[in-house]
């Protein structure tokens, strides 16, 4: 597993805030790796209410995210925002281990 953590972007962490406040059953966000997408791999969000033993918890203001240990071997280093601009909101993971990355921002390929 890599040395290299993931951080969040103060944006990231004002949404996500946001969100799990208006989410009762669920008190984190969980980001994965997973196969496919046009690019090789693609980032998946879900919201959870329960942390597993080898997950990185990332906390940050009122914002719990968490991480599986084999997603993070694709994901250290990188940086997880949140954009709204006019091409709409969405969260953007900034990672210097991708080679390429399709339009959309949602996969990427190492």
């Amino acid at each position: 597993m890599t040395n290299e953590t993931v951080t969040l972007s103060d944006a990231a962490a004002k949404r996500i805030a946001t969100i799990l406040r208006s989410d009762s059953h669920n008190n984190a966000m969980r980001v994965s790796v997973e196969g496919g997408g046009c690019s090789g791999f693609s980032y998946k969000f879900d919201l959870v209410d329960s942390t597993n033993e080898d997950d990185l918890v990332l906390e940050k203001d009122d914002a719990k995210v968490l991480i599986d240990s084999l997603s993070l071997v694709y994901m250290g280093g990188s940086e997880i925002d949140f954009v709204d601009n006019l091409l709409g909101q969405s969260f953007q993971i900034k990672n210097p281990n991708a080679v390429a990355s399709c339009g959309c921002g949602t996969s990427f390929s190492i």
